[in-house]
């Protein structure tokens, strides 16, 4: 005789109706006794019962008695968590549970509920206990019902999913706030210009074409290749906002986008101005945050652009048909020209940034060509020595830069009136210690920043608009005016450049004799911000180390003045020439000065420490001339560039003053023709030149005259 064995886990009588045959368990309800058990639902044959060695029929017949007998108290509450449901079961589920048919164990209808173990079915207190509420998935089906006990079943589910099982809600709205995030980061992307002066809210409320494109595009792929796609695209519009963001910051000083090919050595040159500006955990702290920051941009914009692919192709009707919307609103707003505030509704923005970049590579990588054939042609190479600047031999002439010094400082209704009273101020001096000038302009290749560019551009006579150009430049064989100086033999060159603080080799290509860098002027004072040395402490070094020497002779110099050089804060102030020392006098006037960082939080105090800074520039250099200055002295002084736009306010000029001062009448009659205006404040319509053009214009001035000219040359 064999016994079936049930299942692990047994039926467990409803409270409505008998465990044993009845009217409730016959009928179109039930199977009838002795009859096979219905089919269940989903499949097409009945379960079968493996037949098994008769080893627990004492238990199991313990477990017919029980089921066959009437019920048993306690089973009504045994019974409610079942009939209530499984937690996440709505009352259609259960109902649909209950009633799929059941393999019949001993005859009669298998009771609708969860059924139990054959040691619960034995022990009543063990089946007084509620079973352990079951989700849809783990609910026992009929076959398992009917089957050999097996494993025990899975655990609750946990981790991310079971997260989003226990909390629906939150789940949602996560996901719906993702999705929405994705978004707006890719049309930030999309439609952010990659100007600071541009942003606005209009700048968003646009239809960005290359959005519309790639959306298409993606929709009409195939899975793999989408995927890879929308990959690339993320990663390239993450690299695409990043040159935005740096676009903005080079609009933001030198007023133009950055150059892929050539400005890469100028974040060496940013990161030492933070530090000298900020210093060193100033200098760290701009690196970690610019590194993050564009990491987090190529990772972001990765996966936002995924994501929002996904959504797409979940919702391929809608997205589809929005695509098609906004592509038919693109071309009407570019038809009829829509704009918001002036901004067109119809942007490219993208598409022209990545076609001006194309062809900037394409006139970066040609420049170097472009710029050799230039340099190669030189009008003075083979003039001789004893015909090169006649015009000014004996004369000590000293060319000078002013940091920063553009013409917004003379033109900007803010600044005009301060500056206008230096400079009427320093003429009115230079008058009186018997010295006269006149004044000019001349545009900058650079704005903003870039000061060795300008001064190597006016040295030179070729237009140093890059660094490659300047490192080309430098290690060639060209002659600038300071080399021409020093070819003929008649005057001794030097260099007073603060500004250098550690080996500067270009010097020696330059021309000059001896270069006195801020570790060689005797400065023993602080530093102004960037500037290492005051311009007033400058010029008495270079009086006290050169031009005040008994028994020299003629001297050609150049000098740089650093003060006015970004942020401008803390200001020097003048004062006695006799105080100077070794410039530890400096101390209190640092400490008396406006923090940079406090200054640069509103422009127009930036603006106004600008003024303040080329104004001590200007009584510096006027001051100097006056007390030190001779018969023989002979000043060029001139910006190197104009301000950053923060002081500029928006002006596109690229002009600097430039200003000839002499003593001997017959050095400014030599430049009578060039139209200049009289005095150290050049007038609105004087004339603008570039500033490649000035060295082969001044070395034609003060070169040999024709027998009988007006202007000839003075003897020494």
């Amino acid at each position: 005789m064999s016994h079936t064995t049930r299942s692990s886990r047994l039926p467990e009588p409803r409270p409505d109706q008998d465990a044993g045959p009845g009217p409730e368990s016959g009928g179109a309800g039930g199977t009838p006794a002795g009859a096979a058990p219905d089919t269940p639902a989903g499949t097409d044959t009945p379960p079968t019962v493996p037949d098994v060695p008769d080893v627990d029929a004492p238990e199991d017949a313990a477990a017919d008695s029980a089921s066959d007998g009437p019920a048993r108290p306690g089973d009504d509450e045994a019974r409610a968590p079942d009939q209530e449901g499984a937690p996440g079961q709505d009352a259609d589920t259960v109902e649909s549970l209950d009633a799929a048919p059941r393999p019949d164990h001993g005859g009669g209808t298998e009771p609708d509920t969860e059924p139990k173990s054959l040691e619960a079915s034995a022990a009543p207190e063990a089946a007084a206990a509620p079973e352990e509420a079951v989700t849809p998935e783990e609910a026992v089906t009929p076959e398992e019902a009917g089957a050999v006990a097996g494993p025990p079943a899975p655990p609750a589910r946990s981790g991310r999913r079971g997260w989003r099982v226990a909390h629906p809600r939150v789940a949602r709205g996560v996901t719906v706030g993702t999705t929405v995030l994705a978004g707006v980061l890719v049309l930030f992307a999309l439609v952010v210009p990659n100007r600071l002066d541009r942003l606005s809210v209009a700048a968003f409320l646009r239809i960005p074409a290359e959005g519309v494109l790639l959306a298409a595009l993606l929709l009409a792929l195939p899975p793999r290749p989408r995927r890879i796609v929308s990959y690339v695209v993320g990663a390239l519009l993450g690299l695409l906002t990043v040159l935005k963001l740096v676009d903005m910051g080079f609009y933001s000083v030198l007023v133009r986008p950055f150059d892929l090919v050539l400005d890469w050595s100028l974040f060496g040159n940013a990161a030492d101005w933070v530090r000298e500006s900020f210093g060193r955990t100033g200098e760290v702290v701009a690196l970690i945050a610019v590194v993050a920051l564009v990491v987090a941009l190529l990772v972001l914009m990765t996966l936002a652009v995924a994501r929002l692919t996904d959504v797409m192709v979940r919702n391929r009707p809608v997205a589809g048909r929005t695509v098609l919307v906004l592509g038919t609103a693109w071309i009407t707003c570019v038809t009829l020209g829509v704009q918001f505030t002036g901004v067109p509704v119809a942007s490219q923005i993208d598409a022209r940034i990545v076609q001006n970049r194309v062809r900037q590579v394409q006139a970066g990588l040609h420049d170097g060509e472009v710029f050799e054939r230039q340099a190669s042609v030189d009008a003075f190479a083979d003039t001789p020595p004893d015909q090169l600047l006649t015009g000014l031999r004996g004369k000590d002439v000293l060319f000078t830069f002013i940091e920063s010094y553009g013409r917004t400082a003379i033109d900007d209704p803010a600044m005009s009136r301060q500056i206008d009273t230096a400079l009427t101020q320093g003429n009115d001096r230079l008058r009186s210690a018997g010295f006269s000038s006149r004044s000019g302009w001349l545009r900058s290749p650079v704005t903003g920043a870039g000061s060795w560019l300008a001064h190597s551009t006016f040295l030179s006579g070729l237009w140093i608009k890059n660094q490659q150009r300047y490192r080309s430049l430098t290690t060639s064989d060209r002659s600038t005016l300071t080399s021409y100086f020093r070819k003929t033999g008649a005057w001794r060159t030097v260099g007073i450049v603060p500004g250098v603080r550690r080996a500067w080799p270009e010097g020696r290509f330059f021309g000059l004799d001896h270069i006195y860098d801020s570790e060689h002027l005797g400065y023993k004072g602080p530093y102004f911000s960037w500037t290492p040395v005051p311009d007033q402490f400058s010029l008495e070094a270079f009086e006290r180390l050169e031009h005040g020497k008994k028994d020299r002779g003629p001297m050609m110099a150049e000098i740089i003045l650093a003060s006015s050089h970004n942020p401008w804060a803390p200001v020097a102030h003048m004062i006695d020439w006799n105080d100077l020392g070794d410039g530890s006098v400096f101390e209190k006037i640092k400490k008396e000065g406006k923090d940079p960082k406090e200054v640069w939080k509103n422009p127009e105090s930036v603006r106004t420490e600008y003024r303040r800074a080329i104004e001590y520039s200007l009584h510096s250099l006027t001051e100097y001339v006056e007390k030190y200055g001779d018969k023989n002295t002979v000043l060029v002084f001139l910006g190197d560039h104009q301000p950053v736009p923060t002081v500029t306010a928006g002006s596109t000029s690229r002009d600097v003053p430039v200003t000839i001062v002499a003593h001997d009448p017959k050095v400014l009659d030599r430049v009578s023709d060039w139209g200049w205006t009289d005095g150290l404040k050049p007038a609105d319509n004087a004339p603008e030149w570039r500033m490649d053009t000035f060295r082969d214009r001044f070395l034609t001035a003060f070169g040999p005259h024709p027998e009988g000219s007006a202007a000839t040359a003075s003897k020494p």
